[in-house]
């Protein structure tokens, strides 16, 4: 019993680890340095678009259960295309990076 355990233990480090390897990969650096210089103004260090700018613009809160719902697929289309007055960023980011993007925005939370 003791055995399964240690072992369940051992299973469960490593998965965290293992979590905390993937966000701590270049991609996911890129993807903060991007939402720093692309979002933050607008949305805030924290996503909850409470900024002046954000508040003048209407930025979405990324924590509404509104923004939440949207599929990493609708968001990466906004983030592309742009919304409402949010320019869009098809021309300086590539799909990789929308994603990393997105993924980032989606552990704001």
């Amino acid at each position: 019993m003791e055995g399964s355990r240690v072992n369940l233990f051992r299973r469960m480090a490593l998965a965290v680890l293992a979590g905390v390897a993937l966000w701590s990969t270049p991609a996911a650096a890129d993807a903060a340095a991007t939402y720093k210089a692309k979002c933050a103004a607008c949305h805030g260090v924290d996503g909850k678009g409470d900024t002046p700018v954000g508040k003048g613009l209407g930025a979405r809160d990324f924590h509404s259960p509104e923004v939440a719902k949207q599929s990493d697929a609708d968001l990466g289309a906004i983030v592309a295309m742009g919304k409402d007055r949010m320019p869009g960023y098809e021309n300086s980011l590539n799909p990789d990076e929308i994603k990393n993007l997105i993924t980032y925005i989606r552990q704001l939370k």
